[in-house]
């Protein structure tokens, strides 16, 4: 009897999940790493995903996320201060800059109508004038989740695109400034100029002391820091956090200071690792964290309850997409755009995911907002998301076709390859003697293509004692690999300048040795990222990416380069800064009397006279290149581009790819990159080739288009 009373008294298993933390967040990290890949095979964006998890397991759903939970709050307000100020560090004022008086005048149409517009519907539905302003001022700002789109066709230069990125600047710190008045306003129970005045004042005084005082004591810390990655990266969380806290103790609201806090380290960490750590950690934990959260708050039963709040849902909806879509119209007008370019700007700024969501959060918290009105706003988020990147993908492929930038016009003479110091100087960092003599056999026939020079690169790693029995070991070991690469070198007809470095680090080591030596190109073997430490942290080849001041082929080889007799080029972008693989491609080809073939895949319902454009669009890029044997085009259309690829790969030797890292977005979900693809999936050999970071590398937020290639020479 006593053993049935205990059978009788066990709880439901769902009382049981919601009492044990651990099981709810282990569910959470299978809906993040699961859910957003099966949307995406549904040509769904991965947050829509996540989201739908939210109402799913939320207490609308299955109830296994407690909203009221103490580490799913706790979790979630990192996840939205992490948001916005990702928000702030990715605006780029240079970019800005460039545009600012365009983009002055579309952010004026695209914040101030949805504005307008959109408070004047709340105000109908009978909210009052702060709640309805408030959703005014959510929808003017947008979010740039097409922006990937926009880079893999290679418009990112056109001049509706950058302005687009730089209209995001006005509208996102204008969203945030109505939001901070609007709450300041709610919670002193009415408007007053002079409480007004004072609130102005105080986020004044905290906006310069965040500003200017994380911006110098974070320049401070990174040049005392040197390269301690990890303490950079703890350093950038907490100011975000610090920040955050600020901006509460002044009386607003911690996304302000979370974006403030985005902009003051902007410069700071530039673009490098310590951003790309900080954007990882976001993107895959803490922001898809707010947007489950986010889910669980919903309950749609609200919006059908009523004939009344179905119709505030459909037009907000309507409201948002119409607003931007005639804001778009007005800059056609003003700027005499074409309609293409007139709808991607529209496509761009249609979605509402980042200031959008945090805002929205914000005001439901605050109780200025009802359930109804924030479930509706989700709602539009969850269709602009969606309508936003797929209109794009549908209208910004001719832009891709316009004229390439001619180069501009100088009266030097061509330049001769000096001797010496200032030949082209290929540097081989060697540590694994598997791959050792494919790639001194790589770097020899380039060297004798370009009247070069290599320079074998062992690097003995060491810490501050100079007579450590471990530095004796490894310069011993460094010693007989440099050996053999000299002996390698000298069979193959080339004499090899070997040096051996000793550095705290390898990929500092690489980096400094390759500068001092005036490298034109570092050629470096594969290196397979693994475990979690490796991902966070990066490996060897990543960390010299983000340092290099010049190219670096790194290399998968499957067969020894003397024996490569046809390579294949995919070109994603038909734009002129994305043909630097196929320099480095031709001029390997040239080595070996080889063939260089360049594909481009375009979508298979692509008519046949725009292949045809694409097709002479593209031989006149590579005409400009002026090879002695130019390479062979080829357009293919297909429905999935590394398909595509893969199955064409099958006829060659080698295929050169560029180096294209995945980035993320203030709606923190990593895009998929179709170079990682095939990187895992060809079985033959591979070189993929990256450009030096000092020129701007492009985010899905407020990407900045690449400039002219270092690699001109090749």
């Amino acid at each position: 009897m006593e053993l049935i009373s205990q059978v009788l008294t066990i709880e439901p298993t769902s009382q049981l999940l919601g009492q044990e933390p651990i099981v709810p967040f282990a569910i959470l990290l299978v809906v993040i790493l699961v859910v957003p890949i099966l949307f995406e095979r549904l040509r769904l964006p991965g947050l829509v995903g996540l989201v739908f998890s939210g109402v799913v397991l939320g207490p609308a759903g299955w109830n296994l996320f407690q909203t009221e939970s103490e580490i799913m709050k706790l979790l979630a307000d990192i996840g939205l201060v992490y948001l916005i100020f990702v928000a702030g560090l990715e605006v780029d004022l240079e970019q800005f800059q460039r545009q600012k008086n365009r983009s002055l005048g579309f952010s004026c149409f695209t914040f101030i109508l949805p504005l307008a517009i959109l408070s004047l519907l709340g105000h109908l539905f009978g909210l009052n004038w702060i709640a309805s302003i408030l959703i005014g001022s959510l929808f003017a700002s947008h979010t740039l989740l097409a922006y990937p789109v926009l880079d893999r066709l290679g418009v990112v230069n056109n001049q509706s695109v950058s302005i687009s990125i730089g209209a995001k600047v006005f509208t996102d710190i204008g969203a945030l400034l109505i939001l901070t008045v609007c709450v300041a306003v709610n919670n002193v129970g009415g408007f007053s100029f002079p409480k007004l005045l004072t609130l102005i004042g105080w986020l004044t005084i905290y906006a310069v002391v965040v500003l200017a005082g994380f911006d110098w004591l974070g320049k401070e810390f990174f040049r005392r820091s040197g390269g301690e990655e990890g303490n950079q990266f703890l350093f950038v969380l907490l100011t975000i956090f610090l920040a955050a806290v600020g901006a509460q103790l002044i009386g607003v609201e911690k996304i302000i200071g979370a974006f403030l806090a985005g902009l003051a380290v902007n410069e700071v960490v530039g673009e490098g690792p310590v951003k790309e750590k900080v954007l990882f950690v976001g993107s895959v934990l803490f922001i898809p964290i707010f947007f489950v959260h986010l889910g669980s708050l919903m309950d749609f039963t609200t919006l059908t309850s009523k004939s009344i709040n179905l119709q505030l849902m459909l037009l907000l909806v309507l409201g948002v997409i119409a607003s931007k879509f005639i804001a778009a119209w007005l800059t056609k007008l003003l700027y005499n755009y074409s309609w293409q370019e007139m709808l991607t700007m529209w496509s761009l700024t249609v979605p509402q995911v980042g200031t959008t969501l945090a805002a929205t959060l914000v005001g439901y918290e605050i109780g200025l907002f009802q359930p109804v009105v924030f479930n509706s706003v989700v709602v539009v988020m969850l269709v602009t998301s969606t309508l936003g990147p797929l209109v794009t993908s549908r209208v910004a492929g001719g832009l891709a076709l316009s004229p390439p930038p001619e180069p501009a016009p100088t009266n030097q003479p061509e330049p001769k390859i000096p001797d010496n110091k200032n030949a082209f100087t290929i540097v081989v960092p060697i540590y694994n003697p598997q791959t050792q003599q494919y790639l001194i056999e790589l770097a020899t026939l380039l060297a004798r293509q370009t009247n070069g020079r290599v320079v074998p690169l062992a690097i003995a790693t060491a810490a501050a004692n100079m007579d450590a029995p471990q530095l004796e070991t490894s310069l011993q070991r460094s010693e007989r690999l440099l050996a053999k690469a000299t002996a390698q070198s000298r069979v193959l007809g080339v004499t090899a300048e070997p040096l051996l470095r000793i550095d705290d680090a390898f990929a500092q080591g690489i980096s400094r040795a390759s500068r001092e030596q005036k490298a034109s190109l570092i050629v470096m073997g594969w290196g397979k990222r693994t475990g979690f430490r490796a991902r966070l942290f990066g490996n060897v080849i990543d960390n010299v990416l983000w340092a290099s001041h010049c190219p670096v082929a790194v290399t998968r080889l499957v067969d020894s380069p003397r024996k490569i007799q046809r390579i294949l080029v995919p070109i994603e972008n038909l734009m002129a800064p994305t043909l630097q693989p196929v320099h480095f491609a031709q001029m390997l080809a040239d080595c070996n009397q080889a063939q260089v073939t360049v594909l481009n895949v375009c979508e298979r319902r692509t008519s046949s006279s725009k292949i045809a454009d694409k097709r002479s669009h593209l031989s006149l890029l590579v005409s400009k290149l002026a090879f002695a044997n130019p390479p062979e085009i080829q357009i293919i259309a297909h429905e999935n581009v590394a398909q595509a690829i893969l199955q064409a790969a099958r006829l060659y030797d080698l295929v050169v790819l560029p180096f294209i890292r995945n980035h993320t977005s203030p709606g923190g979900l990593a895009i998929s990159d179709v170079t990682t693809q095939l990187a895992r999936q060809l079985t033959c050999s591979i070189v993929m080739l990256g450009e030096p970071q000092r020129q701007p590398t492009v985010t899905l937020a407020t990407g900045v288009p690449s400039t002219t290639s270092t690699m001109s020479n090749i």
